[in-house]
């Protein structure tokens, strides 16, 4: 796949390469705010089954695309596809979002985890990513992704989502060896995953740590960041997947910016608790910035959106190395003509920032 791309300020961003504008794309761009997701995860049946068909999952992929101008396709997916894989039976139930029918509880648990086979077991991923590719046509990039080791962990051990992580935590604090092992065998599924999606088709990946900014320092360094780590070190070795862009999103880790910027990768995602102009100062230019809007502006007037946006991007200030986004996945309660005010004033506002790019 080497057709040339229309539109690569994304890529030329995560670069750190000059651009005429920022770029923007949006977690969760391809989601239930929208109502042709809604429409089409219903002839689905199910979510699990949306994500299970290329076809719809390409279709709810350029969803977002028809609306808005956006800088990059992500595909549409879910994190907890590798622990589905790995057999744990993974469900959703109405309101209360993913659940395990078989949890990983116990030592002979972990002990009898391996890696899945990509191509076989999670093949419907990779069928998706070429899908979605040859429908771009060279549009724009498309962004490949997974769950971290650390959140794809807490939902194994907890059976689902958590509040208090009282599960995994314990046994951390018990048995931390259990858990180091288990996420080893992540972050090898994760490195496999992830170079099978670049194989596939996807331009940049992005890891999604969601419940890394629930660890103290000394946990987040050894059960969260060194796993990605290893992934961003392992792709890196790789003629296949050395080239494609990592973005590596911690929610709640502003604290360790400098930390998760020395692993390699070329962006840190940040989430809204951080100011963009000093985490600029703190990375220099060893990688790139996304984020990093709090999705509840959407709820805003256009006239408050646009000065926020404003506001983001006098943070960053002039030059290229900034990929705009949310800190975290837009509200499925968004009015979708919020979202276009948002893409809109990120590519009119920031002109003035790369007249020198």
């Amino acid at each position: 796949m080497s057709e040339a791309l229309r539109n690569d300020r994304f890529l030329r961003a995560l670069r750190r390469e000059p651009v005429d504008m920022t770029p923007i794309w949006i977690m969760r761009q391809a989601g239930r705010y929208l109502p042709e997701y809604r429409d089409t995860r219903q002839r689905a049946g199910d979510f699990l089954s949306l994500c299970k068909n290329p076809d719809l999952a390409c279709e709810v992929t350029l969803q977002p695309l028809e609306r808005f101008d956006l800088d990059a396709a992500i595909l549409f997916s879910d994190i907890l596809t590798i622990p589905d894989a790995m057999g744990l039976g993974l469900r959703f139930a109405a309101g209360e979002g993913p659940y395990f029918e078989r949890p990983v509880r116990t030592a002979a648990d972990i002990q009898a985890l391996t890696p899945p086979d990509v191509e076989t077991e999670l093949g419907y991923v990779l069928e998706a990513v070429r899908v979605i590719r040859a429908a771009l046509a060279g549009r724009v990039p498309l962004i490949g992704f997974s769950g971290s080791p650390w959140t794809l962990a807490t939902y194994m051990v907890e059976g689902g989502g958590s509040r208090e992580f009282s599960r995994i935590k314990a046994m951390m604090y018990d048995a931390p060896e259990l858990v180091e092992r288990l996420v080893d065998v992540l972050a090898e599924s994760v490195s496999r995953y992830l170079a099978g999606q670049i194989r596939a088709g996807a331009q940049a990946v992005m890891i999604f740590d969601t419940w890394g900014g629930v660890l103290t320092p000394r946990a987040y360094r050894r059960f969260s960041l060194e796993p990605m780590a290893r992934i961003v070190r392992e792709l890196a070795a790789s003629p296949e997947t050395a080239q494609t862009p990592v973005i590596l999103f911690t929610k709640g880790g502003g604290s360790w910016l400098e930390a998760i910027a020395d692993t390699g990768c070329a962006a840190v995602g940040l989430d809204w608790t951080v100011d963009l102009r000093e985490a600029r100062r703190r990375v220099g230019d060893r990688v790139a910035l996304q984020g990093n809007m709090d999705p509840a502006v959407l709820y805003a007037a256009p006239e408050r959106i646009r000065a926020e946006v404003d506001e983001l991007l006098a943070q960053y200030g002039p030059g290229t190395g900034h990929v705009f986004n949310l800190g975290h996945g837009i509200h499925q309660s968004i009015d979708p003509e919020h979202v276009r005010v948002l893409v809109d004033a990120v590519h009119e506002l920031s002109r003035p920032y790369h007249q020198a790019d």
